[in-house]
């Protein structure tokens, strides 16, 4: 049987896990954090004893559209909501001037969410991982590549070498880009990892909790864009029932708000909100804060350099004599929907199908 590391316990990691596993391969998962998820991270706020999902990671997938998230969805029976946008939409051209506008029908492509939040998803699957599969706080530090391939294993200070016959990369371009690599890479290949942008790694997201969805009463949909705030996207994030949520994309750099400070942007974020939508905005219940830049296993110091385009994202193809033994996978080596989640996923079916395996 052959014997298979997945360096990285993300959507990308554990879904190949679980497809790996029920064609009948011993696999292995390295994941640096304390935690599985990677960037799909939801936090639960207990309101009047009932528990509530927000994600300040990813959120959203397209039914229409995003067929293998739609499948493992369905497969793994997590209930879903359709995004709310019925209402007007917000437009702060600059400080003060704040408009609503309809949008018209048919404007939006409906994205749907999961109830228990996308954690729930990364949960679900970890559950149908055979025991003991996932080691968590587990850092690979080099990839030696012989006969076969060697990992140098950091946990709890101590260093421990595996091999396995085959490794799978699901870490970003960028984080690979800092193991240790005997022999080492081409110039050429370290230049495309450290070319390759994160999807997420230089946003921070905020979720703003209130006791109720107040601007619905006012016809708002909850979706907000700011030419001028210090959040630049807003939108609907309250769950099915119970309290009111909205989630927002900062419009600064990670250095800028690293200088501001985490309770001074939360300060700013409610004095915006309460521009946009009302006075009832300044009462939140909670502010959840998530700064994917200050993450060492999502961002690099490329990374807090803005995006100003949406990346031309295609696999990454290493060369001989890693190209039998070492496979980079993760949403940003999908050309059709890299930085969804389900690039994350059509990356694996991709290798799968090359590998001479059956696809979902």
């Amino acid at each position: 049987m052959r014997r298979i590391a997945i360096i990285g316990a993300g959507i990308t990691g554990l879904y190949a896990a679980w497809r790996l596993q029920q064609a009948g391969y011993n696999v292995m998962v390295f994941e640096a954090r304390d935690r599985i998820g990677g960037r799909v991270l939801t936090k639960t706020l207990t309101d009047a004893g009932q528990d509530y999902a927000f994600d300040v990671g990813p959120t959203w997938y397209w039914p229409d559209s995003e067929r293998l998230m739609t499948l493992l969805v369905d497969l793994l029976q997590l209930p879903t909501l359709v995004q709310a946008t019925r209402g007007t939409m917000v437009l702060e051209r600059s400080s003060g001037q704040v408009e609503q506008h309809q949008l018209p029908d048919g404007q939006t492509v409906l994205s749907h969410r999961l109830v228990k939040g996308m954690q729930s998803m990364t949960d679900a699957l970890a559950e149908k991982i055979v025991p003991a599969t996932i080691r968590l706080s587990r850092r690979v530090t080099s990839i030696q590549v012989t006969d076969h391939v060697e990992l140098t294993i950091e946990h709890q200070g101590r260093q421990t070498q595996q091999s396995f016959d085959h490794v799978l990369l699901t870490v970003p371009p960028r984080i690979a880009s800092r193991f240790t690599w005997f022999p080492e890479l081409p110039e050429s290949v370290h230049r495309q990892l450290d070319e390759t942008p994160t999807w997420m790694a230089g946003q921070a997201k905020v979720v703003v909790v209130y006791e109720t969805p107040f601007w619905r009463k006012a016809d708002r949909s909850g979706f907000a864009i700011s030419w001028s705030g210090i959040l630049q996207e807003i939108h609907d994030a309250s769950p099915l029932t119970g309290p009111g949520a909205l989630s927002g994309f900062f419009r600064l750099t990670a250095t800028e708000r690293a200088a501001f400070g985490e309770a001074e942007l939360k300060r700013q974020v409610i004095e915006q909100l309460v521009t946009l939508f009302g006075e009832e905005a300044r009462h939140p219940i909670a502010v959840l804060y998530q700064d994917w830049a200050a993450e060492p296993e999502t961002a690099t110091v490329a990374d807090a350099v803005p995006l100003t385009d949406f990346p031309a994202y295609r696999p990454i193809q290493l060369e001989e004599p890693w190209r039998d033994g070492v496979t980079l996978l993760g949403t940003e080596s999908d050309p059709a929907f890299g930085g969804h989640l389900e690039g994350a996923l059509q990356s694996v079916e991709r290798w799968l199908t090359a590998f001479n395996l059956e696809t979902t």
